[in-house]
């Protein structure tokens, strides 16, 4: 059975134009500037808010500090935690990369200046 769109049709061919234009972007700040050109603020704060939540789940806080630190509804904490463990694994293998990439605070942390 092919799945159908929300007018029960047949789904077009998904466009690669975006992703390929997305791929081609060279820094942050042009990245930053090209979804504020693309999409609603409501979208990308959205779209912000969930990949927190991402990183949240990830470093196992428990959904009552992530709604507090994130703001988010519990539904959207679920949503982000279904997507994390049944979703295509991208999000969670960038978001392990950010979290492995952070640099360390507190008072466990490296001191910038040690060359060990």
């Amino acid at each position: 059975m092919r799945a159908g769109n929300y007018r029960g049709g047949p789904q077009p061919p998904r466009s690669t134009a975006l992703y390929e234009a997305i791929l081609r972007l060279g820094s942050l700040e042009e990245c930053i500037r090209f979804f504020d050109d693309l999409c609603a603020v409501t979208e990308l704060r959205t779209l912000e808010q969930r990949y927190d939540v991402a990183c949240c789940l990830q470093e196992g806080k428990v959904y009552s500090e992530i709604r507090r630190e994130t703001g988010a509804s519990s539904a959207t904490v679920s949503r982000v935690n279904r997507m994390l463990n049944y979703g295509q694994g991208q999000v969670a293998e960038s978001v392990r990369y950010d979290l492995a990439h952070r640099p360390q605070t507190g008072p466990d942390a490296p001191d910038p200046g040690d060359d060990e």
